[in-house]
């Protein structure tokens, strides 16, 4: 079984493009906004956007099934204010579900919460339990920076955020620490603001305690974690030098990278000096980077290749493939992927 734990809806169909270009429209004439009401697309607009995408590619590369979410980049919190995210997030998620219903062998739904700079976190909360317990979702993408590139909320591990650790707690399901669009034009949305702020978070969660307040509180921080693991021996050092626990006795439980990393050497440089406990499968796959390697003439972002030419154990293939994803995402059940716990 592979399991894709990092995958995203960036082929929706284009009414949903229609109505968030409505919407934003308006926020310089409040008057043609619209409502949340609802936005009609088919279930054949979904197949379409899925068939010739994300399912052909599943298919093509030999994984099973793909932790699913709203499209990262354009989930666009610091665009107008709390209700513009709110009704934006709910058909994102909205629109997850119907895939989930439609490819229940195929995809798992993960959702977009509803954050905006400066709002209290605690507005996220109601949908994101109704994205858990009656959509079935099995986590969520937390944004630590909703403020597209300023950094202007507080870190992670500031109490601010704690309603939303005691609720994912509640829960039990894992947050992906995944920011979306860079209104700041010192950052390429995909080339280095994703990338530095999951360097960021990393560095935050290294120097904090958060971890003793929420044991079982379940981070993954994507995109291979950033500059971590290539700079593997300076956070070490930072973290001795600060009398810090030992990264690996960090991670443990809490803190996991996923394998978004686009060449053999990069995953290998993973897979060394990672905990293999730590890592977990994903593509990002109709993301990022979609075209094809010259060098190799295969896919960038197709990672499972990477794993396979590793040199890891085929016990530890597949820990990545799937066990620690199991881990790490409880309501996904054991054995076959059964599916998510509703109404739990």
């Amino acid at each position: 079984m592979i399991i894709d734990c990092h995958g995203h809806y960036t082929t929706a169909p284009e009414p949903l493009n229609a109505w968030r270009k409505q919407q934003t429209d308006a926020l310089k004439t409040p008057a043609l906004a619209p409502a949340k009401g609802s936005i009609t697309i088919s279930d054949d607009q979904i197949r379409d956007s899925l068939e010739n995408a994300q399912l052909k590619l599943q298919r093509a590369r030999g994984t099973d099934v793909t932790i699913f979410s709203p499209r990262a980049s354009a989930m666009g919190h610091h665009v107008g204010n709390e209700a513009t995210s709110r009704h934006w997030s709910e058909h994102c998620n909205e629109l997850i579900h119907r895939v989930v219903g439609l490819y229940p062998e195929n995809f798992i739904g993960v959702c977009q919460l509803p954050q905006s700079p400066g709002v209290d976190p605690r507005g996220v909360l109601p949908e994101l339990e109704r994205c858990i317990r009656e959509f079935g979702f099995v986590g969520c993408n937390l944004n630590p920076d909703p403020s597209g590139g300023r950094f202007s909320e507080p870190p992670l591990t500031d109490k601010w955020w704690y309603p939303v650790y005691e609720k994912l707690c509640e829960l039990d399901v894992p947050a992906m620490v995944h920011v979306s669009q860079s209104c700041n034009p010192a950052f390429h949305t995909t080339g280095s603001y994703y990338l530095a702020a999951d360097t960021v978070a990393f560095m935050q969660l290294m120097m904090s305690d958060l971890f003793k307040d929420f044991p079982r509180l379940r981070f993954i921080i994507p995109h291979g974690g950033g500059a971590v693991p290539f700079h593997w021996g300076r956070f070490r050092g930072i973290a001795q030098d600060q009398k810090r626990p030992p990264l690996p006795e960090l991670m443990r439980d809490n803190v996991f990278f996923d394998t978004c990393v686009y060449h053999q050497p990069g995953i290998d440089l993973l897979l060394k000096v990672v905990p293999i406990d730590n890592i977990l499968f994903a593509s990002e796959m109709v993301g990022a980077v979609r075209g094809v390697d010259p060098e190799t003439g295969h896919y960038y972002d197709d990672t499972k290749r990477y794993i396979d030419g590793s040199s890891l154990s085929a016990a530890d293939k597949e820990k990545i493939f799937a066990g620690n994803i199991r881990r790490v995402f409880p309501r996904l059940g054991s054995g076959t992927v059964s599916r998510p716990r509703n109404g739990a």
